[in-house]
């Protein structure tokens, strides 16, 4: 299971694909776009259908915490060692990087935004706003463009204050947000004119 888009389907040429040839299995796929309460309701129900998740970190941190994946066992599947350390976990392991961004049409943008207090400027930079459709990220970025010093996000996003201060902030361009759910549809949006400015993985 993977994040779905272009990422899912270079991860089905290197990595799907090869291991079910050598393996001499076959596969399904699916997408997850964080919705771990989906995994929750399969453990739940003892009706499981996915084998291997693709998930961020924080959530495959809360999820081994709470029993709903299985712990690795190295002696089956290679050495911890050669991966960098902050990338083994109890119940999975870091394959890649990536950053959250934002993106804008050229064409219609010529000196685009450059921080997150601009992407809120709909004065200097006009047009419809692409978001992530959940609070991780979203309310992250709604604090950084409310003046929160990156230093101090984490801080200020644990507390009921700073929660209600991203949504305060998120309040004034909510008549111009147009939300996505995957990583293929920022970029959509952006190429059909839908946003002038979105949010995306990078």
């Amino acid at each position: 299971v993977g994040a779905g888009g272009v990422l899912q389907d270079a991860e089905r040429t290197v990595f799907f694909e090869p291991f079910a040839n050598e393996a001499g299995v076959t596969f399904s796929e699916d997408s997850y776009a964080g919705e771990q309460a989906k995994i929750r309701a399969m453990v739940l129900s003892k009706n499981v259908t996915w084998d291997v998740v693709q998930l961020d970190h924080a959530e495959m941190i809360v999820g081994c915490d709470e029993g709903l994946y299985q712990k690795l066992d190295w002696s089956k599947i290679g050495n911890p060692e050669d991966f960098l350390p902050q990338a083994v976990q109890p119940c999975g392991v870091g394959a890649f990087a990536w950053s959250f961004i934002f993106a804008y049409d050229q064409d219609r943008i010529t000196d685009g935004p450059k921080n997150w207090v601009d992407f809120w400027n709909l004065k200097k930079w006009p047009g419809k706003r692409g978001m992530r459709a959940s609070a991780r990220l979203t309310l992250e970025a709604a604090l950084l463009a409310d003046g929160v010093k990156n230093e101090d996000l984490y801080k200020v996003l644990a507390t009921d204050e700073g929660v209600a201060r991203a949504f305060k902030k998120l309040d004034e361009i909510k008549s111009q947000i147009v939300w996505w759910s995957t990583g293929a549809e920022p970029i959509e949006r952006l190429a059909a004119g839908d946003v002038a400015v979105t949010t995306a993985f990078n």
